[in-house]
């Protein structure tokens, strides 16, 4: 297997030079550097993680915590991560909690064995500071907030309140809210800024929670039988899915008797028929800012927490239609 000294032999440089590109420190030329990263290829060097590890205290990987890999905007939302953090030169190791506290906690402590710099997580229900402490590094939140961490989520009251706005401008006025779970801080203020941007102007004429999955409790599909709302709000696409679903068994279509949005954008929206109107989160941006705001935590363990909120657009299709 090639070392550096290989490397630096094929070049004709000193080893601390190669050291320092692969490193992306020290002061060296871009001519050599391209003429390292050639022989690096050429003689198909990979670095030894975990003797780097030892060096310099550092793993060259992180971890990435998400609640449920059945969600297709996770598994979407992973590729951004990884791919980000490989154009750094860091491995990424995911553990995928499936929705279970139990879980979670455990993949943390996976983590913290493996030494990782730092974490990208997306929790599964409240954020506690003893799950980060027993970590020991630093921690960037995705998807959702809580205060006293660093977090990178889109902007989900505005979210809500577009969907409103939909709803007014295509001449609805009775509503059906799927919520999605009042737990979570996402969810709480997708609804939010749905419901302040509808007062005295839509009716909220039954209002259900549902988990963040395509199967509808019993108390959402007694609503969607009750053809009281001709415009449902669902707090994310699977739930909205899930909707559009009930909606046909019973006899209803989407959209010429109600219409449907959702919230996320993800693959399956384009899919489903109707294809499904929604609120479109910038994933590849999520992903990308986590990875350097962690970075960023990473180099400067005390420096302020920071709260990045990214925009969010309507994305008009086909389960919606004007009153």
């Amino acid at each position: 297997m090639p070392t550096l000294k290989d490397v630096a032999k094929e070049v004709g440089v000193s080893v601390a030079t190669v050291s320092y590109v692969l490193n992306n420190t020290g002061s060296v030329g871009e001519t050599v550097s391209k003429q390292v990263l050639a022989a690096v290829k050429k003689l198909g060097y990979t670095p030894n993680r975990r003797a780097q590890a030892m060096r310099t205290g550092f793993s060259q990987s992180i971890g990435l915590v998400l609640p449920d890999l059945t969600n297709p905007f996770f598994p979407e939302l992973a590729q951004k991560v990884e791919d980000e953090a490989r154009k750094q030169g860091i491995a990424v190791v995911l553990i995928d909690s499936q929705n279970n506290i139990e879980a979670e906690t455990q993949g943390l402590s996976i983590l913290a064995q493996q030494s990782v710099d730092g974490i990208i997580w997306c929790p599964v229900g409240n954020v506690t500071h003893e799950k980060k402490a027993a970590t020991n590094c630093p921690i960037v939140l995705i998807d959702r907030p809580s205060q006293g961490f660093d977090v990178v989520h889109a902007n989900y009251r505005a979210g809500g309140a577009i969907a409103a706005e939909h709803a007014l401008q295509l001449g609805h006025t009775k509503i059906g809210l799927l919520s999605g779970p009042q737990n979570i801080e996402s969810a709480i203020q997708r609804r939010n800024g749905f419901v302040e941007q509808a007062k005295n102007k839509l009716d909220i004429v039954w209002e259900i929670e549902v988990p963040f999955t395509t199967e509808l409790n019993a108390a959402a599909l007694t609503a969607l039988a009750s053809k009281e709302a001709t415009f449902i709000f669902a707090a994310d696409d699977l739930i909205a899915i899930g909707a559009i679903n009930a909606l046909m068994d019973i006899g209803l279509n989407v959209p010429n008797d109600v219409s449907v949005i959702g919230f996320d954008n993800i693959p399956w929206s384009t899919m489903v028929r109707p294809k499904l109107t929604t609120i479109s989160q910038p994933i590849a941006d999520i992903g990308k800012v986590a990875v350097d705001i962690l970075f960023q935590r990473i180099k400067a363990p005390e420096k302020i927490t920071c709260a990045i909120i990214l925009d969010v657009s309507l994305v008009v299709r086909n389960s919606t239609k004007a009153l």
